[in-house]
């Protein structure tokens, strides 16, 4: 059970870190933005995974203090 939580552990963090690196190409293209409250939805995506990633790290803080 331990391995398959660090799998999904993993493999969870590779897909929002290549959705992260998808939405700032699109974004440094811009041609996918074609206005400016697109840009500040897509940022805020961005803003909203990196928070996801930072919750990540801080779960497994919170479990190594546990176990």
């Amino acid at each position: 059970m331990y391995n398959l939580n660090l799998a999904f552990e993993a493999e969870l963090r590779k897909l929002i870190e290549e959705e992260i690196q998808r939405i700032k190409d699109n974004l440094a293209g811009g041609l996918a933005v074609p206005d400016y409250e697109t840009y500040k939805q897509q940022v805020g995506k961005v803003a909203g995974l990196m928070s996801a990633l930072e919750m990540c790290e801080e779960v497994k803080t919170t479990l190594s203090k546990k176990y």
